[in-house]
């Protein structure tokens, strides 16, 4: 028999369960153990029957060792990880990383078979589609829909923050693997047919193994941004227009009066504008940024274009055209006798040579050159236009089906792409800015000493300077590096502004806001560039964003100030009175703990949701969320529903980071079925429970206090326990990460060690490596037990209530739950084994047990289970089939971090040590 990588029976608790899983998810089992033994034969194959055998014996003693700490289990895996080479290690460390990879591709297409059979069930219809269908249940009718969705906003963010580990290559060979799984799915093959996608399967399994799985070099900021576009060609492009035609189709069903769809579905991006801790993001680089997005958007148009001018046959003595379309065909530059008498395909590659002309005046290279020379267009409103015309003329003449073809997606590609692709946020932290208004002020105004002045007096000076008309800044004056750099970005801004619309860059995001004058600086400077003019007409948003505990707690007030200052507030109103506000989860957990993070989150918008209505402008949240719990991730639906009332009110913008891109819309399916997901929820949250009754009161006064507890227990181990960093550096991969060329970001914002300069990603990245996952659970444990001492008369029954009653303390602990099924204090214990200081070691360590098990005994308590994910058996089974190739990685990277902190100079350690970091995060999943 084959080798193949896979579990054996004899290794999976609960068998009676398991065959019953088994069962369920038979297609699963068999797509799993397909590919595990297609790998299995080219490991052996490759690498040599020994090195196949030495896999199975490492998987083997691991899952002895992980089920119940068996001491002797670790001892004889210790034995073989010491007798084998690097070279051997380097192998091994493949061979479980790529079943990793493997499992992930089986589970993708078993959830997009989950999706299909619920979606029949359905008859045919997505979450968005059964959201609308209770919508008019409830009374709404299709009238009222479109209104809604033609002020509404739902946009997901791709950001470059560095946890995605796949290289590009890797993940095309990955969605090969996928299609052809898909192929054998959906198709009945014949035997040859079937023998043939074998063998391609192979093909692609051992491309993989033979391409390397990380980059030599490190990545520039373009080549994130290149990276990110990837995205746009497997999922978004076509994606998002056949949701908007479909939900367009099912608002109009049965309507008596049908009716068109505003586009709300919008991308946007910070790859290439976010400038936060990042200098390598220069002017320069966003003018690049912005041609290859552009450059994208063109190619699709003009190969979508080409198709649909072969589709369009149509000759006008078999079919009436309008006299628009008449008139259209005869502007074209097409002379060619094979088309006359074929005015669509005429109109057509006219519209062809002027968007062709449009990328050469853009400066993009087109492969496929117009017919003839013409002006090009000067807005993407007048190729909407002639498209509009070609739309029309079918409608006209009973040609209804054809318009419903390639051009309706090709149009509503265009009305939410345009020519800029997506929208690019800029981003800086507060103190650059800050920084680059104190010069150019101190430089126009001798011993005005800006950054001496009181907060009030920097508010009142920065308020007459956005009414004065003079510019400050001087084309005479020498300026540091840092100011001239952050003037030439918005200059490129207002220069993109010009160049693409207005579209192109709509936010512009301070990190760290702490005050009135962040943003009136910001103003300043978008002022001096032309993005606000005299009139008080503002080009971009400007967008606040609180991350730390203190600035969650302060955002309301200063919120309600700056909506009080008659100056912003004309600003605010010439955006359509709408003002967003992005609340930050990452640097909020890494400063409080995951309890008190999502608990001040949840207060800040409550608090801004009533400002903001008190001042009758519409209030836009941007959850800046990431992959893991730690970071504010979990299931997007179940987040959005447990937004406070109001919170929502048809308007998001949510950011997608690192290798949780690639999990949702790397393969197409998946895209679309989470882009529905985000709509669906946007639209329950805002209409069919938009004033739900706020949560009682002792349920905010247990939270509170709760919240308390759980900050003084995280601060008390993270930055108030002797000896804290130096064990976080020890006994995680922190340093070696930083040696990985998966971002061009550096990991910490100043050259410290000192986790308040650490960023998020890095931070909660190494926990997920060790397998502790600590920012995703520590201290609720602990505040449990502090709680129910002082609330005896409640207790456990009133936390029970809570959970069953409360959205929020249900996403709260269902996130808790999820993160600690992937957590190990088996493998943990490994790694605080890498604290030279052993009494240092068994303080924290000790510490970070007894609140790990009293965290997990409290989550079962509260929310009626036995065991971690009983709730959520899919995921279990994912989770514990995981185990055994994962927690072999982690295995080996303790012992390669050994031997690299040891000083061994071969250059295979290091990498080694990288590959298990990639393996690790493609097992976890959602890890930064």
């Amino acid at each position: 028999m084959s080798p193949q990588i896979m579990p054996s029976e004899d290794t999976r608790p609960n068998r009676a369960a398991e065959a019953q899983a088994m069962e369920e998810d038979a297609r699963l089992r068999d797509d799993i153990r397909l590919l595990g033994r297609i790998l299995g034969d080219t490991v052996r194959d490759q690498e040599g029957a020994d090195v196949f055998d030495l896999v199975e014996r490492i998987r083997q003693t691991s899952v002895r060792f992980h089920r119940d700490e068996d001491r002797q289990a670790r001892h004889e895996l210790e034995h073989i990880l010491d007798g084998m080479t690097t070279a051997e290690t380097v192998r091994i460390v493949r061979a479980f990383s790529y079943f990793s990879h493997l499992a992930n591709i089986a589970e993708d297409q078993n959830n997009i078979r989950r999706m299909r059979a619920k979606s029949d069930a359905n008859g045919g219809a997505g979450m968005l589609a059964s959201t609308l269908a209770h919508a008019k249940s409830a009374g709404f009718e299709a009238a009222d829909l479109r209104k809604f969705f033609s002020t509404a906003l739902v946009s997901p963010v791709l950001t470059a923050h560095p946890t995605e580990v796949r290289r590009k290559s890797t993940m095309d060979r990955e969605m090969e693997v996928a299609m052809l799984l898909d192929r054998r799915e959906r198709m009945q093959l014949t035997p040859d047919e079937r023998e043939a996608n074998d063998e391609a399967l192979r093909r692609a399994v051992l491309t993989l193994w033979q391409t390397n799985l990380l980059r030599r070099t490190k990545l520039t900021v373009l080549d994130e941004v290149t990276n990110g576009l990837s995205f746009y060609d497997y999922t978004f492009l076509r994606e998002v227009p056949r949701l908007l035609c479909a939900l367009e189709d099912r608002l109009n069903d049965g309507a008596e009066v049908a009716g068109d769809l505003a586009s709300f579905l919008r991308m946007g991006s910070w790859i290439g504008g976010d400038r936060d801790g990042n200098p390598f993001v220069t002017a320069e680089v966003m003018r690049g940024t912005l041609k290859l997005q552009s450059s994208l958007a063109l190619h699709y148009y003009l190969e979508e274009l080409h198709l649909l001018g072969g589709e369009l046959s149509m000759a006008a003595h078999l079919a009436d055209v309008s006299e628009e379309l008449r008139a259209l065909a005869e502007r074209s530059p097409d002379t060619s006798p094979h088309r006359i008498g074929e005015p669509y395909r005429l109109a057509v590659s006219g519209i062809y040579a002027r968007l062709a002309a449009t990328a050469k005046k853009l400066g993009i290279q087109i492969s496929r050159l117009p017919v003839g020379a013409v002006a090009p267009y000067d807005s993407v409103k007048e190729f909407q236009d002639d498209l509009d015309v070609l739309h029309r003329s079918l409608i006209a003449n009973n040609a209804e089906v054809i318009a419903r073809g390639r051009l309706r997606l090709l149009r509503r590609a265009i009305d939410c792409f345009g020519f800029h692709l997506a929208r690019l946020d800029i981003r800086q932290n507060s103190a650059v800015h800050e920084r680059t208004v104190a010069e150019l002020i101190d430089t126009a105004m001798p011993g005005m000493s800006y950054l001496a002045l009181s907060e009030d007096a920097r508010v009142g000076l920065l308020v007459s300077e956005l009414r004065n008309t003079r510019p400050l800044v001087s084309q005479f004056i020498k300026y540091s590096d840092e100011t001239v750099g952050e003037l030439a970005l918005f200059r490129a801004a207002a220069d993109a502004h010009a160049t693409f619309g207005a579209d192109v860059i709509s936010q512009c995001i301070i990190s760290m806001c702490k005050g009135m004058s962040d943003m009136l600086e910001v103003a300043l400077l978008l002022k001096e560039v032309g993005l606000i003019d005299p009139s008080g007409r503002c080009g971009v948003n400007i967008v606040p964003l609180f991350e730390t505990i203190e600035d969650l707690q302060a955002s309301s007030g200063i919120m309600d100030r700056m909506l009080a200052l008659h100056d912003y507030r004309r600003l605010v109103d010439s955006r359509g009175a709408v003002q967003e506000v992005m609340l930050g989860y990452s640097d909020s957990n890494k400063d409080g703990g995951f309890v008190t993070s999502g608990w001040e989150l949840y207060k800040a918008e409550i608090g801004l949701v009533d400002i903001f209505e008190r001042h009758g402008v519409r209030l836009r949240l941007f959850h800046g969320r990431g992959g893991s719990v730690g970071r504010g991730g979990g299931p997007s639906y179940d987040a959005i529903i447990a937004q406070p009332g109001g919170a929502v009110n048809g308007q998001i913008r949510i950011t997608e980071q690192g290798e949780i891109i690639s999990s949702k819309y790397s393969n197409a399916e998946v895209g679309r079925n989470n882009l529905d997901i985000l709509a669906a929820a946007t639209l329950e949250a805002s209409l069919l429970h938009p004033r739900q009754p706020a949560p009682k009161r002792e349920y905010l006064t247990a939270m509170d206090r709760l919240s308390e507890l759980a900050f003084k227990a995280y601060r008390g181990l993270v930055y108030e326990t002797d000896g804290f960093v130096e064990y976080f550096w020890s006994s995680t991969v922190i340093n070696e990460i930083a040696t990985l060329n998966i971002g061009s970001r550096p990991a910490s914002r100043k050259k410290t060690r000192a986790i308040e300069d650490l960023r998020a990603i890095p931070w909660v990245f190494s926990w997920a490596q060790c397998r502790l996952m600590l920012p995703g659970w520590y201290g609720f444990g602990s505040a449990v037990e502090s709680w129910i001492a002082e609330n005896p008369e409640q207790g456990m029954p009133f936390l029970r209530e809570l959970y069953r009653e409360w959205p929020f303390f249900r996403m709260l602990l269902s996130n808790m739950d999820m993160v600690l099924a992937k957590s190990s204090i088996a493998i943990a214990s490994r790694y605080a084994e890498l604290v030279p200081d052993e009494a240092l070691r068994e303080k924290i360590f000790g510490r970070i047990r007894r609140e790990w098990n009293l965290v997990i005994e409290t989550l079962l308590d509260i929310m009626g289970q036995e065991r971690l994910l009983q709730g959520n058996p899919l995921l279990e089974r994912s989770v514990r089939n995981r185990f055994p190739y994962l927690d072999p990685l982690n295995h080996v990277q303790v012992e390669l971090l050994k031997e690299h902190r040891a000083q061994n100079p071969d250059e295979q350690v290091l990498r080694g040590i990288q590959l298990t970091i990639n393996g690790i995060s493609a097992g976890l999943r959602n890890t930064g």
